[in-house]
């Protein structure tokens, strides 16, 4: 009896009975045993779904924080779609004629477009006629990078037509730019006064430096109040070309050093005329793809916005046109000091943020065309002076965050002279040639012309003369030591009046300053060489070039002291080389004048034009001798370049006391410690 209760099933002694639907209850070989088609019974699968419908019933958090999501993203998409320009029409609840808006926003892109191109024409100074521009705009539209207005909003017989014009105007214009290139490199080829043609000398820089790209890039003082400032900010810069000129070049420095501080900047080029494109490159500048939407979207999400020319006036324009609150975040760099520039930009000047000039007199001239205009601006102008960059302050010899304990300044400065005599050697200079340099491109208002004038003075006109023979036709008196001709440059100065010099002044002190000066007996005799740059720059004018050589070639014993040499960035090998500098501006005069501190940098002296930022920068019988402008002003430059050619002590005197003052107002910090007042004011509130 106890073995048949023993043998009764646990569930049943239990008291517990399961169902014979679970399959569980009866054993396979039951005759009750059927097995189901699928291995879940239809009550595990409703336990199963009703499981997972009550546990996310149950879970409410998720259910919210789900819904919190998508809402929040849907916030965030209607946001943006606003503040993109996207159909705001439709998001005001406002409807209208699609075909008319989009006849009316092709007419302002079209105007726009124009007005950009008229601007760019007006800073390569050339006149382009209305049909030119509308071939241009054709093909400005038919680029991809370039479209002003969004395909969707094109209607079906707008893209046929843009479709149809792909190709032929771009090609147009593409041939009309190659025809001009072609026709620079055959004056090139072809003139006989264009033989005498050197460098560039990069690699002589790089064999006798020793250094490699990586080493020509600067690094920034991340303990300085400039990197503190830019860190993680985002910065769009504007250029107007990419020609190896001063503004592009200063944009394109600056854009590396806030790089090198921890900010993201992108680049917005308006004309891609020019060389800087494979230096961008290298510097690893986000260049953008466009200069219409794109450009606008990324300078609304930009900390702030800094544009490197008048010529940016077009943008600037169409970018508050299409975000009015952006003027308040645009700093206008404004190198240029000629009534065209103002004139085109007039219209934008009161609403950016600041205003930023180069030097005191161009500041004050373009606040009087604003009187004149009744236009107030916003803010008051800043001042920002260019500088030396560190690779030319390196290789002067000057103290910069290139230098390490193997190339101090002091190393540099052997190696420089090294540098120095294997350029010239390579020129075919002999020691005792003045290399009288003018880097620029060459245009009418540069004056290498009146430069070539004053040396067809000088060479044809004046005969070379012993040692004796000059001293008796300048009267020179033999006892002033080097020393007393360093404190009566002195006393010139102190003497000179602050107004400006003309020619008659400059010709009375000139031939003192000649009666005073000279080298001691026995001094060999110099001879005058002229370089002149930058043959090839997109902002050369043929007619000008062409001018110059048809004066070369009716004076041939001129044009065999000059020598020519491509537009470079690696212009430290001729700094090195010359013993003269002449910045010889026309008009208004240079608005300040890069090359003409890089110069003094070098130890050389400046003859410049008594205006504009050269008078700011050349300390008259000091630094370096002025000369009025224009045709009056080349009989007193041929004096000046006269002088400095007798006399190799004075040259070096000036040279001496010009490197003293770049070192003291013209290096990178001193630049960057201006551009921190100026980014303080502009981030402070908008």
């Amino acid at each position: 009896m106890e073995e048949s209760v023993s043998k009764v099933p646990p569930s049943l002694r239990l008291g517990s009975f399961k169902s014979s639907l679970s399959g569980r209850s009866t054993p396979k070989s039951s005759p009750t045993f059927r097995r189901l088609p699928s291995s879940r019974t239809p009550r595990r699968e409703a336990r199963s779904g009703a499981g997972g419908i009550q546990w996310f019933r149950s879970n409410r958090l998720v259910y919210w924080l789900l819904l919190i999501t998508l809402w929040a993203y849907l916030g965030f998409y209607i946001q943006s779609r606003w503040a993109h320009g996207h159909k705001k029409e439709e998001f005001l609840g406002f409807t209208g004629d699609r075909r008319n808006k989009l006849l009316d926003a092709e007419k302002n892109a079209r105007r726009d477009l124009l007005a950009d191109d008229n601007l760019v024409a007006v800073n390569n100074g050339t006149n382009k006629t209305q049909a030119s521009s509308d071939r241009k705009f054709d093909m400005i539209l038919a680029k991809k990078g370039n479209e002003v207005l969004s395909r969707k909003k094109r209607s079906k017989r707008a893209r046929r037509s843009l479709h149809k014009m792909r190709g032929k105007p771009k090609a147009k214009v593409n041939n009309e730019i190659s025809d001009t290139e072609d026709q620079e490199q055959e004056i090139l080829h072809t003139n006989s006064t264009y033989r005498l043609l050197v460098g560039p000398f990069g690699s002589v820089e790089d064999r006798v430096l020793d250094w490699s790209p990586e080493k020509r890039s600067g690094t920034c003082d991340r303990k300085g109040h400039f990197a503190r400032l830019v860190w993680s900010r985002r910065l769009v810069l504007v250029f107007h070309e990419l020609s190896m000129t001063g503004a592009p070049i200063s944009m394109m420095e600056l854009a590396t050093e806030l790089l090198s501080c921890g900010a993201t900047v992108s680049a917005v080029v308006l004309s891609k005329k020019g060389g800087l494109t494979s230096e961008l490159a290298r510097r690893r500048i986000k260049v953008l793809e466009d200069r219409a939407d794109l450009s606008f979207k990324t300078a609304m999400k930009a900390d702030l916005v800094i544009a490197g020319s008048a010529v940016c006036a077009s943008w600037i324009d169409q970018y508050i046109a299409h975000f009015p609150a952006g003027g308040s975040q645009i700093a206008w760099w404004i190198m240029e000091n000629r009534r065209e520039y103002f004139d085109q930009s007039k219209l934008v000047l009161h609403q950016v943020k600041m205003l930023i000039f180069l030097s005191e007199l161009q500041s004050k001239q373009w606040l009087t065309w604003c009187q004149e205009e009744n236009i107030k601006l916003r803010s008051r102008p800043a001042l920002v002076p260019l500088a030396v960059n560190d690779e030319l302050a390196f290789v002067a010899g000057i103290p910069c965050s290139l230098n390490t304990p193997s190339s101090s300044p002091e190393k540099m400065l052997e190696k420089r002279q090294l540098l120095r005599d294997a350029v010239r050697k390579e020129m075919g200079l002999k020691d005792n040639d003045m290399l009288v340099m003018s880097l620029s491109s060459i245009n009418a208002g540069k004056g290498q012309l009146f430069l070539l004038e004053a040396a067809h003075l000088l060479i044809d006109q004046y005969p070379s003369q012993t040692g004796s023979e000059v001293k008796k036709s300048l009267d020179i008196r033999q006892d002033h030591s080097p020393l007393g001709v360093k404190h009566h440059l002195r006393g010139l100065v102190l003497k000179s009046s602050n107004g400006d010099l003309s020619s008659r002044d400059l010709r009375t002190r000139n031939s003192h300053r000649r009666k005073m000066l000279f080298d001691s007996p026995g001094t060999e005799e110099q001879s005058l060489k002229v370089l002149i740059g930058s043959v090839g720059s997109k902002s050369n004018k043929i007619s000008y070039v062409k001018e110059i050589l048809r004066f070369l070639s009716q004076h041939p014993k001129l044009s065999q002291s000059v020598l020519w040499t491509p537009t470079t960035t690696r212009v430290a090998s001729l700094y090195s080389a010359a013993d003269v500098y002449v910045m010889n501006s026309q008009g208004l005069g240079e608005t300040f004048g890069r090359v003409t501190v890089e110069a003094m940098a070098f130890g050389l002296p400046v003859l410049g034009t008594d205006a504009g930022g050269t008078k700011e920068i050349v300390d008259h019988n000091v630094t370096g001798l002025l000369h009025p402008m224009g045709h009056p002003g080349t009989q007193v430059l041929a004096e000046n370049l006269r002088f400095l050619l007798k006399n190799p002590s004075a040259r070096k005197q000036m040279g001496m006391e010009g490197r003293k003052k770049a070192e003291r107002n013209y290096l990178k910090k001193h630049m960057y410690k201006r551009f921190v007042e100026v980014l303080t004011r502009c981030m402070r509130s908008r």
